[in-house]
């Protein structure tokens, strides 16, 4: 069995300031709507926004009612910057553990933010971890992007 892991980059430019884009990255009603891939809905069971925090997640198929679940442990975090996290599977067959960075610069119409992850299980396959970032990516985008003022 192979013991190579796989590495996933991702940049977008979101019409966001960064402020917005932080924000949703470590909130958790943002994570549980935006995070979780098409077809899934997302369950935090608690969020501890500091470095040596992070929060245990799961996704669960919307139409099966499967779920997987991770946690995240926060190993920087500058606000509107930086942050970069260590993620593991809760499932003993997908082991050690993943590095997420995610770069976020102010740039005139928003936010440049890129991502890397690092360290994905041999056994997922990178282009499935992309899909599924491709999808999180549109959900944080409609969750960011809109301008909408408080009435009143």
């Amino acid at each position: 069995m192979s013991s190579e892991t796989g590495t996933v980059r991702l940049h977008r430019v979101l019409r966001a300031p960064a402020e917005r884009v932080y924000k949703a990255f470590t909130d958790k009603s943002a994570l549980e709507r935006w995070l979780p891939p098409f077809g899934f809905t997302g369950t935090i069971h608690a969020i501890d926004v500091r470095v040596g925090g992070g929060y245990r997640m799961s996704f669960t198929n919307f139409g099966t009612g499967s779920s997987h679940s991770f946690t995240v442990e926060y190993v920087e975090l500058v606000p509107n910057e930086r942050i970069r996290h260590t993620d593991r599977f809760d499932d003993a067959n997908l082991p050690g553990e993943m590095l997420v960075s995610i770069d976020l610069n102010a740039v005139s119409c928003g936010t440049d933010i890129n991502i890397v992850q690092e360290g994905i299980p041999s056994v997922i396959p990178v282009e499935m971890c992309y899909l599924g970032w491709q999808e999180s990516l549109e959900q944080l985008a409609r969750l960011v992007e809109p301008d909408i003022p408080d009435n009143g």
